[in-house]
């Protein structure tokens, strides 16, 4: 069946019930927890909707597979295709270190503009985690996705323009690097900053969160990641949103902030040790890329199990969702991954589409998988119990979303 294109107006999301969405199945374990996110996407819509609602797949290659067979992992026909439907459910895709071809995944938010990766972490009773309350873990991480380190300006120590790069930072501006130097130049700009933190900011209003805090660490970085500070600031300041907010250096003894937002900031080395010992300190985190990046990696953590996670890619006009994990090639085909993550962007895919209904129930059927400890080896370990297959824990997942009845696993032998 042919499905009609999601629309976007102002930032804001029309979806006609039957959207075509691209897929992409990814590297690596990419193709089989993808195929599990699609078939229990498909099973919550189902239930909530019966006939009234249906996603029509569209299949995209893209990744290693493309570029094995194109030459390019992202072809002109795939880049064609992202920017006419603009919303993709995608696996994890390979970036290979140090060489090679730069990051697709990079390569597809600038694209299509998914200036904000929005990452929710919350603890999911029954995961063991490495800290002592981890049922104080809920944040909402917004990590500014098009701008700092990730644009790839960067020159090898050998190239011909890194020496010229020397000789101008040398000649014109009296610094002086050594011979082996390699550069990168690390751009944040205003208009980026600020069209984050409007986001991060109506998302708080919106889902009443409590404070919102900017990462950063502009006591090093004065002009980078300390203008993104400043920049934050003003736009929490600013008429549009003064009124909904309390600013942290500027209360009052006794002032309230009831009713209202908390906003503060917190220099990067220092927050990633904060999140840890007292993580009911922080609620919606606002981030440059790179420190988002690592925040939102560390913050999986508390939870005990990173491949749990989602992520949405979001700008103003399309969506990519995605696992937090990269692809794990190790594990391919060998029904061993933990869908878990891939399931979770679908969810988080659901809830931008406004079908709350079927986004709800697959949250319902994750969590109920994990009190039934009825989960994949990397939980199941900590459980010990009896560890279930990709596929058999999908299964488990489409029982719950339909109402069926499980039986609690054997303890593993």
């Amino acid at each position: 069946m042919v499905g009609e294109k999601i629309k976007f107006n102002g930032g804001k999301w029309t979806v006609p019930d039957n959207p075509s969405i691209l897929f992409a199945s990814g590297d690596g374990i990419g193709p089989e927890v993808s195929a599990s996110a699609k078939m229990i996407t498909d099973a919550a819509v189902s239930k909530s909707y019966a006939k009234s609602k249906r996603i029509e797949w569209i299949d995209i290659e893209i990744g290693e597979a493309a570029e094995k067979r194109y030459g390019n992992g992202i072809t002109e026909s795939a880049k064609k295709m992202l920017t006419e439907y603009r919303v993709l459910l995608k696996g994890p895709l390979t970036t290979p270190v140090g060489s090679g071809s730069r990051s697709f995944n990079v390569a597809i938010r600038m694209l299509l503009d998914l200036y904000a990766n929005i990452r929710p972490v919350r603890y999911i009773k029954g995961i063991e985690s490495p800290i002592k309350r981890p049922e104080n873990v809920d944040m909402v991480i917004f990590r500014e996705n098009t701008d700092d380190i990730y644009r790839g300006i960067e020159w090898r120590y050998d190239s011909k323009e890194a020496e010229r790069l020397r000789e101008i930072l040398k000649r014109d501006f009296k610094v002086d690097l050594e011979a082996d130097t390699g550069i990168g130049i690390k751009p944040i700009s205003r208009m980026k900053t600020e069209r984050i933190t409007r986001m991060a900011m109506n998302y708080a209003i919106t889902n009443r969160r409590r404070s919102i805090t900017i990462m950063h660490k502009g006591n090093i970085m004065k002009y980078t990641e300390g203008a993104f500070r400043e920049w934050a600031y003003g736009i929490a300041k600013s008429p549009e949103f003064a009124d909904r907010v309390v600013i942290e250096s500027e209360m009052t003894a006794g002032a309230s902030v009831e009713g209202k937002i908390l906003i503060n900031d917190r220099i990067a080395d220092n927050m990633m040790q904060q999140i840890i010992t007292r993580p009911e300190s922080y609620d919606v985190i606002l981030a440059p890329n790179l420190d988002g990046d690592y925040i939102s990696d560390e913050a999986g953590a508390l939870i005990g199990n990173i491949s749990v996670l989602g992520s949405a890619n979001i700008g103003d006009t399309g969506g990519m969702f995605e696992a937090a994990h990269g692809s794990v090639p190790k594990y391919a085909g060998m029904d061993l991954a933990n869908p878990m993550g891939m399931i979770k962007a679908a969810e988080l895919m659901l809830t931008f589409m406004g079908w709350n209904d079927a986004a709800d129930r697959i949250s319902k059927a994750v969590d109920r998988a994990i009190s039934d400890r009825t989960v994949t080896a990397d939980i199941a370990k900590y459980m010990g119990v009896k560890p279930m297959g990709t596929k058999a824990f999908t299964q488990v997942i489409i029982d719950n979303i339909n109402g069926v009845t499980n039986a609690t696993p054997s303890s593993a032998p």
